[in-house]
């Protein structure tokens, strides 16, 4: 045993979690599998999600019936086995100096009944029952006085999060606990600092080693403020600095095309062809993308804006100054449907310019895809927009200079990535998206790029009036609905399903495009219908219908969340909008108020809402700023869910909360850039130990690859 530990002593934390005393190579693989957790550095920063407060000790005569977790000391004085119905349960009289209560088992009996020591003193912590004027502790956490008195001692006891089936395979919280005491004693001396002593006296932070000692077994909320302030500030400062770096790198070293040339394409566009006047935030936006493109070095910028807010028309005029400096262009959309769209508007807009533009999707036929090919390989096709298939490795451009993502948190980071590697430089990026971000999220997923927002709506746009109605209302929304299609308006009628649920009681396609038959009877009324499991050439002859003007209802799923622009449709009433989250709830509002007519969002719901729910849908009815929604709905669904799986991995933090924690955010990255505005290589001496725990991060982080 001597020999292990004086092995031990040597160790670092970088070492694998084999190397604590009673973590076997069967449960390292367990507790990898099920938390990730692989060296003892892991272990070290896997933080408790909460404590118990065990400031207390109380004697069984001060025991309440109403009283939830309590801690005790005293003697077991017998133990027996208790029939009962099933089996049987193992019960032990336990006592102190002022009365008895029982403690109980039922599972694990006979190594728990060979473990008890009878008249030794032992701390016990569990949950109290009360039955006939008698206490007991079912499955208490038991430990000999003696042991208690060598163990780090901590009034607030750390609760780790955990799975079933370390839970089911004895890997208990406990347990957990124990082992993280073990490592912190062994390694307690050996925690590296890693801010520098400037940052630390700014801040008035403990040390790096004090605040994961309190982080795991604090003595008082007061030392566990202190601990998760400083750990969370790290955790968002490293994070910080690394987006920082990457965007220092891509300005100085990743050299871009030059479009130095503002020529004839853009400049007869500009002046001649604009179907309206560009708004103030339009020029500003295009006014920072002209800058980027002429400065020798690579853009990489996102471009936020609202539903409507004329984002393509930027995106156009970006794609005619690449143009205009012989390069080509580029747009990824992620459906068919958006990629559709955006080729007919772009090729409307610029159909009498001497410009080639082609369209790339999985439905286009062999012939047509070889035709394509040709033409993007010998540089006579200018503009090629296209979804998933612009990635195959077939095609290839002659010399492409802008790419451009839109509704980029659909694609995969590897799919991304592949589109700007399919040329020896790197062409230009600029990033889509109409789910406006919160500033916090933004500065934490994006703090690499370079982001432009367009905050206002073109001219002569009306804001949409949104209501929320209840299922019982639907014959007056039935009454507003042929009095808008009087008018000559046309109206989307969105649900959340296509067939019925039998855990969710609520409307599906079918079901309502029935109802809506029967309420709109042909030949007076046309209806639609559009959803996901339809053939691409039917999907698109029912779009079709509706775009001209045939039929006066379009019955949907949300595949018409994006990429539907019909000017005339006034109308969107979205059934059972409770199923439905913030973010589509304003895209499928954003399908309405396209044109000069005032137009309407009619959120129908059942009785039956949650708390969560009735935020929902009052926040939709009370404003229409994109920003704001993106706040509420941050609020509710965390970072991870509201980019979705594919962003969501550098927001896997262990301990900081971008929603909660903002002001360390801010603090965080105020600070990286200061540091980087002074020593941008971190090569100063003051900065050897932030350099030291940086490329040590960057090993290990997936940062560098999960930004655009």
């Amino acid at each position: 045993m001597y020999f292990r530990y004086s092995y031990l002593l040597k160790l670092k934390l970088s070492y694998p979690i084999t190397y604590i005393k009673g973590i076997s190579v069967q449960r390292a693989t367990l507790l990898y599998s099920e938390l990730g957790i692989k060296t003892c550095n892991d272990l070290l920063n896997f933080f408790p999600f909460r404590y118990i407060d065990k400031t207390t000790f109380y004697s069984i005569k001060e025991l309440q019936p109403n009283s939830s977790e309590v801690q005790i000391v005293g003697k077991i004085t017998s133990v027996k086995s208790v029939a009962q119905k099933r089996g049987t349960r193992l019960v032990a009289k336990f006592q102190d100096a002022t009365g008895t209560m029982e403690l109980v088992w039922f599972r694990g009996q006979k190594w728990i009944k060979d473990s008890l020591k009878i008249n030794q003193p032992y701390v016990v912590f569990g949950k109290l029952n009360h039955y006939n004027g008698s206490f007991s502790m079912p499955h208490p956490e038991m430990e000999l006085v003696t042991e208690y008195k060598k163990k780090l001692q901590t009034k607030m006891q750390p609760v780790y999060p955990s799975t079933e089936k370390l839970t089911n395979s004895g890997v208990s919280n406990k347990l957990v606990r124990t082992y993280i005491q073990n490592l912190l004693q062994q390694f307690y001396d050996k925690i590296q600092e890693t801010l520098s002593n400037e940052i630390i006296e700014d801040f008035k932070f403990i040390s790096k080693r004090d605040a994961l000692l309190n982080a795991h077994f604090p003595k008082s909320q007061e030392n566990l403020a202190k601990a998760q302030n400083r750990l969370k500030f790290e955790e968002l400062f490293f994070i910080q600095l690394q987006l920082l770096r990457r965007k220092l790198i891509n300005k100085t070293k990743i050299k871009g095309f030059v479009f130095q040339n503002v020529g004839a394409n853009f400049n007869d566009f500009y002046s001649n062809r604009l179907p309206f006047d560009l708004t103030n935030a339009q020029k500003r936006v295009l006014k920072e993308i002209r800058k980027d493109v002429a400065s020798g070095a690579h853009m990489n910028r996102l471009l936020q804006g609202d539903v409507g807010s004329g984002k393509t028309i930027v995106a156009l005029l970006a794609m005619l100054l690449a143009i205009d400096n012989g390069f080509q262009a580029t747009i990824m959309a992620p459906t068919e449907i958006l990629a559709t769209q955006h080729y007919l508007a772009i090729f409307e807009l610029l159909e009498t310019m001497d410009l080639n533009i082609d369209l790339l999707t999985g439905s286009v036929k062999t012939k047509k895809r070889k035709e394509i090919h040709q033409n993007l390989e010998d540089g006579t096709l200018d503009i090629l927009i296209g979804t998933h298939a612009l990635l195959e490795d077939k095609v290839q451009f002659k010399n492409l200079g802008i790419a451009i993502i839109d509704e980029q948190h659909r694609f995969g980071v590897a799919q991304r990535s592949k589109l700007w590697k399919k040329n020896t430089i790197v062409p230009h990026i600029l990033v889509m998206t109409a789910t406006p971000i919160p500033r916090t999220l933004a500065m934490s997923v994006y703090g690499d790029l370079d982001i432009s927002i367009i905050d206002e709506l073109p001219p002569g746009r009306k804001e949409v009036k949104t209501v929320h109605r209840f299922d019982s209302n639907r014959l007056s929304v039935f009454k507003f609905m042929k009095d808008e299609i009087k008018k000559g308006r046309q109206v989307y009628i969105v649900y959340p399903l296509i067939q019925e649920s039998e855990v969710m009681d609520y409307k599906d396609l079918m079901d309502g495009y029935e109802s809506v038959s029967r309420e709109f009877p042909t030949p007076k009324y046309q209806i639609s219908i559009v959803h996901g499991q339809m053939k691409p050439a039917d999907k698109e002859y029912e779009m079709q219908r509706f775009v001209k003007g045939e039929t006066q209802i379009m019955v949907a799923t949300t595949v018409i969340e994006v990429g539907v622009n019909v000017p005339n449709a006034s109308v969107m009433i979205i059934e059972s909008s409770e199923r439905f989250g913030l973010s589509q709830l304003h895209q499928l509002r954003g399908r309405v108020g396209r044109g000069a007519d005032q137009s309407y969002c009619i959120l129908l719901s059942s009785f039956k809402l949650s708390a969560e729910a009735k935020t929902r849908l009052k926040t939709m009815v009370e404003t229409s700023d994109g920003f704001k929604i993106a706040e509420v709905d941050l609020k509710l669904r965390g970072p991870g869910n509201l980019m979705g799986t594919q962003q969501s991995g550098i927001l896997n933090l262990k301990i900081a909360d971008v929603v909660k924690d903002t002001k360390i955010l801010v603090d965080a990255r105020n600070t990286a850039i200061s540091l980087l505005q002074e020593d941008s290589n971190l090569s100063k001496s003051q900065n050897d130990l932030i350099n030291k725990a940086y490329l040590e991060l960057s090993k290990t982080s997936k940062i560098w690859s999960n930004i655009s």
